[in-house]
């Protein structure tokens, strides 16, 4: 009985621990249509992602970096981002606009 409650234990903590890891959200599933789930998005950003990371991630968003063209119209559907970068091309933050 004890093994059995040692071996149990062990078992739990070897499940609790397993998903302790660092994910990056790059592996996640693509998110589809625009953003919704704004906490997410801001998780997602600040893991510093690269624009093709971005694209991965939500590929109904459009990305607007610095040299895009885009049109100058307002949206209010998350559906355009436009990113501040740092000297490495990852995103640091930005705005939806």
């Amino acid at each position: 009985m004890r093994k059995a409650m040692l071996a149990l234990f062990l078992f739990t903590a070897a499940v609790a621990t397993g998903a302790c890891h660092d994910t990056t959200y790059a592996e996640a599933r693509p998110v589809a249509g625009f953003v919704t789930d704004t906490a997410g998005f801001d998780a997602f950003i600040a893991t510093h992602p690269t624009p093709e990371q971005f694209h991965v991630r939500y590929p109904d968003v459009q990305l607007v970096t610095p040299g895009s063209i885009t049109t100058m119209e307002m949206r209010s559907n998350n559906s355009r981002y436009f990113p501040e970068l740092d000297k490495d091309g990852r995103i640091t933050g930005g705005g939806f606009r």
